[in-house]
């Protein structure tokens, strides 16, 4: 086993919306997915990945609720979160934790998106 986690969804309720916020963010076009046999009522964008690293989507589908309590998923943040950092509020979204150093391990900042979820950047500088 190379990872732990191999698979996160993030629970939207407004799946236009959180598509601009975390496109706006990432800086890149997120890949809406349109498979026959998904159930009809959900909706799915992939977030940017590799093949062989962690994937991830936003998903608006029956009973996924965002949350600010729970577990917390850490987005790349580049070379620098600072860059990413930089959108969230413009993009409609919250910082609650600033960039914070984690001494060897790099930094960190916690936010929430447009559908009330909290996230957080990881990034060595």
């Amino acid at each position: 086993m190379n990872n732990a986690i191999n698979w996160f969804e993030i629970p939207v309720k407004n799946f236009n919306r959180a598509k601009k916020f975390y496109e706006t963010i990432l800086g890149t076009p997120l890949t809406a997915h349109d498979d026959k046999n998904m159930p009809n009522d959900m909706k799915m964008a992939m977030l940017p990945c590799d093949r062989d690293g962690v994937g991830g989507a936003i998903v608006e589908t029956k009973g996924y609720e965002p949350s600010q309590k729970g577990v917390v998923i850490y987005l790349n943040g580049g070379k620098d979160l600072s860059v990413p950092l930089s959108k969230v509020e413009k993009a409609g979204g919250k910082i609650v934790m600033p960039k914070t150093s984690i001494g060897e391990y790099g930094f960190m900042a916690h936010f929430t998106d447009t559908e009330g979820n909290k996230l957080a950047f990881h990034s060595m500088k």
